[in-house]
């Protein structure tokens, strides 16, 4: 069974793409280089022809290997289960920092840091590397070996990209931990993975407020055994408790080791081990090899983002965010800048986005919706003061977009002239499954394709693709890239993605596509309502809800009801605390339609991760009277507090 090749969007697209963007676009440009004159013939030949695609991007993005592979795909040990570019060598260290630190890009900058204080860091290209090979072998001589997990709990400082690249180049794991992350969570990371060794700093802020990671790490390390010793980043620099024989601080370690050669990796080694937060039971271990982030990440980059040499890439994110791991491996791979921004969009100022536009170049800012509406609240669409002339497009992932917020990013800042660059996928793709590629037009707040490669489909309960109508986000092929297992739970991997039907991997997001190739995203699998036998998902209900301007954010889940299975609740931020509740519900109403009335709740807050996903299992679990599950990305112990319960 194939997946559905659609590629477009209605008859009224809000973005119709500029000469500008199309002319540079390097999708384009190789798509004519292949001898294809549409992308839905490219796409057909990226699922029907893998041995020649794959070879192909290869080629066209020179990701290099050390040693040349014999085939792209064994898999001889189920379709589950592939092997990539077999007989090859690879890593990531190479093609990332290594290549990019004489030439051109040496005086370049590769990593800046924007921290959530106001203070900015950078490496150029050469520095980087010359940092990269030095930690590299300090790792070494600290006695960590290929193979060893290494836990990164730090902000996105520099030295977390260094840490990051060095573990890769001598064959080492990293498993990343949200800064925001409470003593036990890393200490379950540490517990499951093993991990010889933990980079950590003295501290950082959030919104101006000290974060103890040092004093974090160490009430972990009580209930995790394996570390040996602790690399301490000064970031404040104010002090952090150090145990002599097993700490040490980061610009102590030997400034000049003797050098550490880069291991040729097996391109199915592992690199990552990207822990996820379930409802119940142990966080999962997603793992992802060197070869498979090399060539997922640049295409997502190249071909989705359209990011090009020299550019200059812009996201709020955080270690334990695979967002971080794509941007880092795919911005870099393309000699291109990457600017990490800490903390919220809204603090120090309101305009610290377009601040930080304007202070680096930057030429794609990334933006989560969340963030988005946070920026629009606090602005009241005041005019963007600052230079957004380098700015040519904006990136979007990690949730749905409602259309009044999308139409502010695209009318009132990118003035109608800058696609948004829409992209779904997850952790263990890791990157997208949809996208919005920024040539072709798009309606607002969806996407306009599969990526290349990415056999995607809906799928009703019956396993069946289906137009038009609300299904399982499926993916009917395997792709360079995909998580090779759960870490040391092969079978919990297989129950996961591949359960439900046989040889389809099932993402747990709802979705649609119209005949004319639009797609959307309604939200996961498992926030699904189902009011008097007919399903929805939130997205679509907080969509409608937004479209109150009183609304600021909106959480909607589904509650058990006796006559109808379920009815329809929603936590609702206001700006004004004011507000008129009953004008609330009547505005509700009207807009979701009375057959999907919610109850509305006024909250201060919603609860949601480290990176802004509001958490509607968490908020369900707290309004029923049920239990949380893991709380470790949660952000703030005080929104789930405003979260009433249910009367029962």
């Amino acid at each position: 069974m194939k997946g559905q090749c659609a590629f477009g969007t209605s008859s009224a697209p809000a973005w119709i793409p500029t000469e500008k963007i199309i002319s540079r676009n390097r999708l384009l440009e190789a798509m004519h280089h292949w001898g294809y004159e549409n992308i839905e013939d490219l796409h057909r030949a990226s699922i029907d022809n893998p041995e020649w695609f794959w070879r192909a991007v290869i080629e066209d993005l020179d990701i290099t290997f050390a040693k040349p592979f014999s085939a792209v795909r064994d898999d001889s040990a189920g379709k589950p289960l592939p092997k990539w570019f077999v007989g090859g060598a690879i890593n990531l260290a190479e093609l990332c920092s290594h290549r990019h630190a004489t030439g051109d890009l040496a005086d370049r900058d590769a990593i800046v840091y924007e921290a959530d204080n106001g203070t900015r860091q950078s490496l150029t290209f050469a520095e980087l590397d010359r940092e990269v090979r030095r930690f590299a072998a300090n790792l070494r001589d600290l006695g960590v070996q290929r193979g060893d997990r290494i836990v990164l709990f730090t902000p996105v400082v520099t030295e977390t990209a260094v840490a990051f690249l060095a573990a890769a180049m001598i064959g080492a794991v990293v498993v990343p931990a949200f800064s925001g992350y409470g003593a036990e969570a890393v200490a379950s990371r540490i517990r499951s993975s093993d991990a010889v060794l933990l980079i950590t700093a003295d501290a950082t802020t959030r919104r101006g407020k000290r974060v103890p990671l040092k004093e974090t790490a160490d009430e972990a390390l009580t209930a995790a055994s394996s570390i040996r010793k602790v690399i301490v980043v000064r970031n404040l620099a104010d002090s952090a408790p150090m145990t002599v024989g097993r700490d040490v601080y980061w610009d102590e370690l030997p400034a000049d080791p003797e050098p550490v050669e880069t291991v040729d990796t097996d391109p199915n080694d592992p690199v990552i081990i990207a822990y996820t937060s379930g409802t119940t039971g142990a966080p999962k271990g997603i793992v992802h090899s060197h070869g498979g982030l090399a060539v997922k990440c640049g295409v997502d980059a190249a071909y989705g983002f359209d990011v090009h040499r020299g550019d200059v890439v812009a996201w709020i994110a955080d270690i334990g965010w695979m967002l971080y791991g794509v941007l880092l491996i795919g911005v870099l791979q393309q000699g291109a800048t990457l600017v990490l921004t800490e903390g919220v969009p809204t603090y120090p100022e309101p305009s610290r986005l377009w601040d930080i536009v304007e202070r680096n170049g930057v030429t794609l800012q990334g933006i989560a919706p969340t963030a988005a509406r946070a920026v629009m609240a606090v602005t009241h669409g005041a005019a963007i003061e600052q230079d957004l002339s380098s700015l040519i497009a904006f990136a979007s992932t990690g949730e749905a977009w409602d259309e009044p917020t999308w139409r502010w990013l695209f009318d009132h800042v990118g003035e109608g002239t800058r696609p948004i660059v829409n992209y779904s996928g997850g952790t263990e793709v890791p990157g997208g499954i949809v996208v919005c590629y920024p040539f072709l037009a798009a309606d607002a707040a969806s996407f306009n394709g599969p990526m290349l490669g990415m056999d995607a489909a809906v799928l009703d309960a019956a396993g069946t693709p289906v137009f038009d109508e609300i299904g399982e986000l499926a993916v009917m092929n395997t792709w360079p890239g995909m998580t090779h297992s759960f870490w040391r739970d092969n079978g919990r991997y297989l129950e996961t993605y591949w359960g439900t039907w046989p040889d389809v991997w099932i993402h747990g997001d709802l979705a649609s596509v119209s005949r004319e190739g639009s797609w959307t995203i309604h939200g996961r699998s498992d926030d699904t309502m189902k009011v008097s036998g007919r399903r929805i998902g939130p997205a679509e209900l907080e969509a409608a809800l937004l479209k109150d301007p009183r609304i600021v954010e909106v959480a909607v889940i589904g509650v058990p009801d006796e006559q109808r299975g379920q009815k329809i609740a929603a936590f609702v931020v206001v700006r004004d605390e004011d507000t008129d509740e009953a004008e609330l519900v009547a505005s509700a109403v009207h807009n979701v339609g009375r057959s999907f009335a919610p109850t509305i709740h006024v909250v201060s807050a919603l609860p949601k991760t480290k990176n802004g996903k509001i958490m509607r299992r968490v908020i369900r679990a707290r309004h029923l009277g049920e239990p949380t599950g893991d709380l470790a990305a949660l952000d703030s112990p005080d929104s789930l507090a405003a979260i009433p319960a249910l009367q029962k």
